[in-house]
C-alpha cells in the first residue's frame, strides 16, 4: 500500500481541501464561466497561488472559502433570473409574439450593487484607498466616442463623463490636487483626500478607436462596479462640504459641453442639503453665532484631553499629541500653498490647448480661467488677463499686457509649487524637459540639470530673493552681491581642498617610506616636504586602493558564506538592481554629454 494512500470517501486534507480549481468551482456553483467571472469581479474574489498545486501547474485555483462565500450571494439568483428572461424574450420573438416580447423588454429583472459597496469597503477611507483603478477606468470610458451601435452604450459613456466631472469639480473646489504629469499614455494626476493619496490617469483628448484585442465584457463588468463606487464617494464628498448631490447644472453650459465649469459654478454657489439658502451665507451665520463660544470650547477640549486622555506614567503621550497637531498644521500649510499658487492670476486658453485638463488644474491652484468659445466667463480682450496659454507659433492679436506661454508651463509650475520664469516657455521655443514629480531623483542617483535649476528657484522663492536679474538697478546690485558671495565661498572651498590634498600626499609619502624601511623625521607645517617621485607616489596610491578593495571583497565573501540561500538570492537581486541603476545613470550622463557636444558644435 502506498504511503499517502487515502481510502475512498475519506475527508480531504491540506491544499486539496483548501483550494479548488476554476472548472470545479463553476460546476459547484452551477453557473456559466462568464457569469462566474462577472460574479468574482463584483465580489472581489481573485485566484490564489497555493504552494502545492494538487491538480497541476496549468490550472487556476481559488480558495474554497471564497467559493462558499459566492455560493450564498443573492446575485447568483438574479443572474439566473436574467438568463431566464433572455430565453423568454428569444422565445417570444421566435413565435412572432411582438406584444409579449415588448412587455418582457420593458420589465427586465434588475439588481443593485449598493450592498456590495458596504460589504467590500466597511469605512470610507477603505473606499478612498481603492479609488485609483476606479478613476482611471471611469476617465477612460468617459473619453470614448458616444456612438449608437458600438459595444459600449451611450448612456454609460455619458454617466462616466458626469461622474468624472463631479470628481474633478470636488478636487478643484477643495484644492486637493498635488501633482500632475503629461506622458505618452495620458495625463497623470495625484490628489490628497482625507489624508489618502489618490493617483489616476486620464487619456489625451484624441479620437479613441475601439479595438478587437480588448475583452470589453470584462471591462464593462469592472466599470459597472466602479460607477456605483464613484457615485457613493462623490455623494459623501459633496455632503462633506455642504453641497447638494447630484448637482443641478446650467442647461446652457451643459449643452455647450462645459460641464466642468458648470459644476464649479454650482459648487461655488452650492446649497446645503435640506436648505434653500446658499452655503456661503449659512457658513457666515454660523461663524457669527459661534464666534463668542469658540474660545471656550477649545479651552474645554484641551482641558479634557489633558485630564482624561493623557496617562500620568506615559511621558511620550504629550509628544504624540504635539506631533499630530504639527502634522495637521503641515497639511493645512500644504493646502494653503496649493490654494494660493495662481492667486491673482487670470488665464485665457486658446482653442488648440487641452482645455479640460487646464480647466481642472488652474482653479485647483487658485487661478481664474476662461477659454475661447461660447459659455466662457470673459473674453480674450479682457485687460486683466495675465497669461494666455497658446500652442501656435503665430498669433492674430498680441496684447502687450499679458504673457504668452505654452501649456507645459502650467504643469511645471504646479509640480514645482512656484511661479517659474516664462522665458523658457515662450511660444516658438523648445520648452525645458518636463520632469516627472513621481520620480525620486536622489534615490535614482541622477539629478537632471533642470531639476537643479528648479531647486535653486525654490530656495530663492522661500528666502524671497529674485533668482534672475532684470533691468532694474536694485536687482543688478543684488545679483552682483550674490555673485561676489558665491565666488568667495568657492575660493574658500578650493583652498580647503588644496590643503587636504597636500596632507593626504604627505601621509602617503610617510607610509611609503615606512614600508621601504627608511627613517624620516616628523614634519611640521613650516618644513618643506621632500621631493618624491611622482611615479612612486602613484604606485603607492594604487597599492593602497587595491588593498582596500581586496579587504572589502573578502569581507563581502565571508558574509555571503554565512547567509542562507534565500538571503543570498535577495542580496544578489539587490546588487543586480544597483548595477542596473548605475548603468542607467551612466547612459543618461553619456546622452547628456553627447547632446551638449552636438549643441556646442551647432553653435559654432
Amino acid at each position: 500500500m502506498p504511503k499517502h494512500y487515502r481510502p475512498a470517501g475519506k475527508k480531504k486534507e491540506g491544499n486539496a481541501a483548501k483550494y479548488i480549481t476554476r472548472t470545479k468551482a463553476v460546476k459547484y456553483l452551477q453557473i456559466s464561466l462568464a457569469t462566474f467571472r462577472k460574479l468574482c469581479i463584483l465580489k472581489g474574489v481573485f485566484p490564489r497561488d497555493p504552494k502545492k498545486k494538487v491538480e497541476g501547474n496549468h490550472k487556476t485555483y481559488y480558495h474554497m472559502k471564497d467559493i462558499a462565500f459566492l455560493a450564498h450571494d443573492p446575485l447568483i439568483e438574479k443572474f439566473r433570473e436574467i438568463k431566464v428572461h433572455r430565453k423568454k424574450v428569444k422565445k417570444a420573438f421566435a413565435k412572432k409574439n411582438k406584444d409579449l416580447a415588448d412587455r418582457l423588454l420593458n420589465r427586465p429583472p434588475t439588481y443593485k450593487l449598493d450592498r456590495l459597496i458596504l460589504e467590500r469597503y466597511p469605512t470610507f477611507v477603505d473606499a478612498l484607498r481603492d479609488l485609483d483603478d476606479c478613476l482611471t477606468m471611469v476617465h477612460l470610458f468617459a473619453a470614448l466616442p458616444a456612438v449608437e451601435g458600438e459595444r459600449v452604450q451611450v448612456q454609460r459613456i455619458h454617466n462616466c463623463r458626469r461622474l468624472s466631472h463631479e470628481w474633478q469639480a470636488y478636487i478643484s473646489r477643495t484644492h486637493s490636487l498635488r501633482k500632475t504629469f503629461i506622458s505618452v499614455k495620458g495625463i497623470y494626476y495625484q490628489a490628497e483626500v482625507q489624508g489618502q493619496k489618490i493617483t489616476w490617469l486620464t487619456p489625451h483628448a484624441l479620437q479613441q478607436v475601439l479595438t478587437d484585442d480588448v475583452d470589453f465584457n470584462v471591462m464593462l463588468t469592472f466599470l459597472e462596479f466602479y460607477e456605483t463606487l464613484l457615485g457613493f464617494i462623490n455623494f459623501k464628498l459633496y455632503h462633506s462640504i455642504n453641497v447638494n448631490y447630484p448637482p443641478v447644472l446650467d442647461p446652457r453650459l451643459e449643452a455647450l459641453a462645459s460641464e466642468l465649469y458648470a459644476l464649479c459654478r454650482y459648487m461655488s454657489s452650492g446649497r446645503v442639503p435640506g436648505n434653500s439658502e446658499p452655503a456661503g451665507l449659512i457658513e457666515d451665520k454660523k461663524d457669527e453665532d459661534n464666534k463668542e463660544s469658540s474660545k471656550t470650547d477649545e479651552s474645554e477640549l484641551r482641558l479634557a484631553q489633558l485630564q482624561h486622555q493623557l496617562p500620568t506614567n506615559e511621558p511620550g503621550a504629550l509628544m504624540h499629541l504635539v506631533q499630530e497637531s504639527t502634522a495637521a498644521d503641515a497639511d493645512d500649510a500644504d493646502a494653503k500653498e496649493c490654494r494660493s499658487l495662481f492667486k491673482n492670476l487670470k488665464f485665457y486658453l486658446s482653442r488648440e490647448v487641452p482645455r479640460e485638463s487646464l480647466l481642472f488644474i488652474i482653479p485647483a491652484f487658485g487661478g481664474t480661467v476662461s477659454w475661447e468659445g461660447e459659455g466662457a466667463p470673459f473674453d480674450e480682450t479682457d485687460e486683466d488677463i495675465t497669461h494666455q496659454i497658446v500652442d501656435r507659433p503665430t498669433q492674430s492679436h498680441v496684447f502687450l499686457s499679458r504673457e504668452y506661454v505654452q501649456p507645459q508651463w502650467i504643469y511645471d509650475c504646479v509640480n514645482a509649487r512656484i511661479i517659474l520664469p516664462t522665458e523658457g516657455y515662450i511660444v516658438g521655443r523648445v520648452p525645458p524637459p518636463h520632469l516627472s514629480p513621481f520620480v525620486d531623483n536622489d534615490a535614482e542617483g541622477y539629478i537632471p540639470e533642470y531639476a537643479e535649476t528648479i531647486k535653486r528657484l525654490q530656495a530663492a522663492a522661500q528666502s524671497q530673493v529674485l533668482p534672475l536679474p532684470s533691468l532694474g538697478d536694485e536687482d543688478m546690485e543684488n545679483s552682483l552681491v550674490e555673485a561676489i558671495i558665491d565666488r568667495s565661498e568657492s575660493n574658500e572651498i578650493a583652498d580647503k581642498k588644496r590643503k587636504l590634498e597636500m596632507l593626504e600626499k604627505q601621509y602617503h609619502d610617510e607610509l611609503r617610506m615606512e614600508y621601504e624601511g627608511k627613517t624620516f623625521s616628523n614634519r611640521t607645517a613650516d618644513n618643506q616636504p621632500d621631493v618624491v617621485d611622482k611615479s612612486d607616489t602613484k604606485e603607492a596610491d594604487d597599492h593602497m586602493e587595491d588593498s582596500h578593495k581586496q579587504a572589502e571583497k573578502d569581507a563581502a565573501d565571508i558574509s555571503k558564506t554565512l547567509m542562507s540561500r534565500k538571503q543570498r538570492g535577495l542580496l544578489q537581486a539587490i546588487e543586480i538592481n544597483q548595477e542596473r541603476k548605475k548603468d542607467k545613470v551612466n547612459l543618461l550622463k553619456k546622452r547628456k554629454k553627447n547632446a551638449d557636444s552636438s549643441a556646442s558644435a551647432k553653435g559654432r
